[in-house]
């Protein structure tokens, strides 16, 4: 039996995860998917007005704001990945300025990067789903926006589930697992082939495992996809259990990234014997 390297609570790799200033669910949501071995280091970011109603305005400049100062703060621990913790912030902006946040997050820290928005593409994507329903505690331009971010991913949004009225940034947070569950199952039709929950600061997390069983689908949720994407960047292929059937693709993408590194080293061991004649 191989003898682990590392303590339960450290050692394996360090997360460093931006977190809107406001945000009250994103970091115990990461402890609760947090597997062994991993360290998780927080950075609070601003660039809104907690006042105001978080609307296409105040997320697109959380988007655009100065990122230098929680940054450094982060790159202090030396994280092995940063997580951009807030998806309304690049929805509103556009995949296109997604990827260019990544990378100069990535260029300038020498960390890899996940950001929550990237983070829910790539679930998709790993889950082969190309239809999906939504829901999110956003005003309606947000989710509009969000609709069409996704649509230039490739990914159609086919069901919409909206919450009553605007929420301020403390009422996206207040809102209780069974509010969330009842917003998700909401957005659930026969042609959606996965639910997606989008905010980093809905509590969304501790409702995947019983929203799946009671549709029937995936569920996958920004945080929860955030963290797989990053375990996935760190190697790890034992998915925490009870966070939906996103996580178990860790143990599959796993083996098929040893079935691949033993074919190329034996196909390299064999050509290395092949010597011209």
């Amino acid at each position: 039996m191989t003898q682990r390297n590392f303590h339960p609570s450290r050692g394996r790799s360090r997360f460093g995860i931006l977190v809107p200033f406001t945000n009250t669910n994103l970091e115990p949501d990461m402890t609760m998917l947090r597997p062994e071995g991993v360290s998780l280091h927080f950075a609070r970011m601003g660039g809104y007005d907690q006042e105001e109603i978080p609307d296409a305005a105040q997320m697109h400049g959380l988007g655009a704001a100065d990122l230098d100062e929680p940054l450094r703060l982060l790159h202090g621990v030396r994280p092995d990945v940063i997580l951009y913790g807030c998806t309304s912030a690049t929805l509103t902006h556009g995949p296109a300025f997604d990827r260019e946040l990544a990378d100069r997050i990535r260029t300038s820290s020498g960390a890899q990067t996940v950001t929550a928005a990237g983070a829910l593409v790539h679930a998709l994507r790993t889950l082969r789903a190309t239809r999906i329903g939504f829901a999110s505690p956003y005003v309606a331009d947000i989710n509009d926006l969000a609709i069409r971010f996704l649509a230039e991913t490739g990914i159609s949004t086919v069901s919409r589930s909206e919450v009553t009225g605007q929420l301020d940034n403390y009422g996206q947070g207040a809102l209780t697992p069974q509010a969330v569950f009842d917003l998700g199952l909401a957005a659930d039709c026969p042609e959606a082939e996965v639910l997606v929950l989008s905010c980093t600061d809905m509590r969304s997390v501790e409702i995947i495992d019983r929203l799946e069983k009671t549709v029937g689908k995936p569920v996958v949720t920004s945080n929860q996809a955030m963290a797989f994407q990053a375990m996935q960047m760190a190697g790890i292929t034992t998915p925490p259990a009870g966070f939906g059937r996103l996580m178990l693709n860790l143990q599959r993408l796993g083996r098929s990234a040893r079935m691949r590194s033993r074919f190329s080293r034996d196909f390299l061991g064999c050509s290395n014997l092949i010597r011209p004649q």
